[in-house]
């Protein structure tokens, strides 16, 4: 059982939604989401998860071209 499933909170400041992703610190301040605590982990709600998913769409797509052959 992890910490998402015991109800650990949103990592973005401003937000109380409930975690139901995590992600490392450094993704999650790449992506430009603004999380205070400098832990490993950075736990995200539905909403910022998305947010963070469409900022990261294009590094994604090119990781992908850049290693398939």
């Amino acid at each position: 059982m992890g910490r998402i499933d015991k109800g650990v909170k949103c990592s973005v400041a401003g937000c109380s939604g409930e975690a139901v992703r995590s992600l490392s610190f450094q993704k999650a301040k790449s992506a430009g989401l603004n999380v205070g605590s400098s832990e490993k982990r950075v736990y995200v709600c539905r909403e910022h998860y998305k947010e963070f998913k469409k900022k990261t769409k294009k590094d994604k797509t090119i990781d992908k071209w850049r290693y398939s052959a």
